[in-house]
């Protein structure tokens, strides 16, 4: 993730390039927009609490061995899409366990 911070505003934003070949395909790795999103609850919002709970829910989620296939070891096909990856991470936060 990135941030640039000014006086009364902030942008935050996962750190990557258009990727057009891979749109609409379900590959797409949602960890550095979520992580992104984290970053904005906690220096834009003051929302710490919050930011910890995203973060520890990413976490959890690649804890438990979930992947998009970008993070799967080489030769391996056990990858969950970027949908599933969000709808774990989500889980995560609204109930840690």
């Amino acid at each position: 993730p990135s941030a640039s911070v000014g006086g009364s505003a902030g942008l935050f934003e996962p750190v990557h390039g258009s990727a057009p070949t891979i749109a609409g395909q379900d590959i797409a790795n949602p960890i550095g927009a979520i992580a992104s999103a984290a970053m904005l609850l906690r220096h834009s919002l003051d929302a710490g609490p919050e930011a910890d709970a995203v973060e520890q829910a990413i976490g959890a989620t690649l804890a438990a061995g979930h992947r998009t296939a970008d993070l799967v070891a080489p030769g391996s096909t056990a990858s969950i899409g970027g949908a599933r990856m969000a709808q774990e991470i989500l889980g995560r936060v609204l109930h840690p366990s």
